[in-house]
């Protein structure tokens, strides 16, 4: 395809291409008499750096990945999406001034710089506030709705989380010691770079579903540890205001089921 045909596909301009091209961060078309043509590999490029401008990365640190990937700069590009791009399927989201105030009942300055604090709420330059993860806001929202208040929430919330960072440093550690280490022991051969890849992909996944299970299995056992005597004392008392409603103490009759 032409460079304007490469624009129309990619979303960009012909001249942020030829920057990308001036740059290094495009490898150069295929001239035919005086037209340069462009092909699937060039497309792909520009949509991996797209990709990677939204997670945040500078077009520097992106020329700096493909020359030290050198003939493997996608691979290597990738394979950094693939481990820097954000956990979980909900994207961020803006507030709308006046929002957490409104979901949390208060407009104490202090729950903002707690939640800032542990990631819940993130600051812009501007001064926009965003949240990484809306799943959160959806949590929040239901705690002020049974009863929690925002301030015991993010007192929970600050103790989850240092128990899921524990949790992130096993898996990550798992990988590193399984995984990647034994990759860069055997020289990073070029053609396992894909398998690498895949293999982190496929930990987001696994990671997430180990933690909910064993997560649920603690929860029922912690369940029935706070709740087993707290519901035995309420059926003690039911039998007793039973028995006391009956003349001399009967006990009442029980039917085989």
């Amino acid at each position: 395809m032409t460079i304007d045909e490469l624009a129309r596909e990619t979303g960009m301009t012909v001249r942020n291409i030829r920057a990308h091209q001036s740059r290094g961060l495009l490898p150069p078309p295929e001239v035919r008499g005086r037209t340069g043509f462009y092909g699937e590999e060039h497309r792909r490029r520009i949509r991996l750096i797209q990709e990677l401008q939204d997670d945040g990365f500078s077009l520097r640190l992106i020329k700096r990945l493909v020359d030290s990937g050198g003939e493997l700069g996608d691979e290597v590009l990738r394979f950094t999406h693939a481990v820097r791009r954000p956990f979980g399927a909900d994207a961020a989201r803006t507030l709308e001034p006046g929002e957490l105030a409104e979901r949390w009942g208060t407009a104490d300055s202090e729950l903002l710089r707690r939640a800032i604090e542990l990631g819940i709420v993130r600051r812009l330059d501007d001064g926009t506030l965003i949240e990484p993860n809306p799943r959160l806001a959806r949590v929040t929202s239901e705690l002020a709705a049974i009863g929690i208040p925002a301030e015991a929430a993010l007192a929970a919330g600050a103790e989850l989380k240092r128990h899921a960072e524990g949790v992130s440093r096993v898996f990550v550690d798992l990988f590193l010691d399984q995984v990647w280490d034994p990759f860069e022991r055997a020289g990073r051969p070029p053609e396992r770079w894909p398998e690498i890849r895949d293999a982190i992909e496929r930990l987001r996944p696994l990671a997430a579903e180990s933690l909910l299970a064993f997560f649920e299995l603690a929860m029922t056992e912690e369940a029935e540890r706070a709740f087993g005597p707290r519901l035995d004392r309420i059926e003690a008392e039911a039998v007793t205001k039973g028995d006391g409603a009956r003349p001399g103490g009967a006990q009442p009759q029980h039917r085989s089921v």
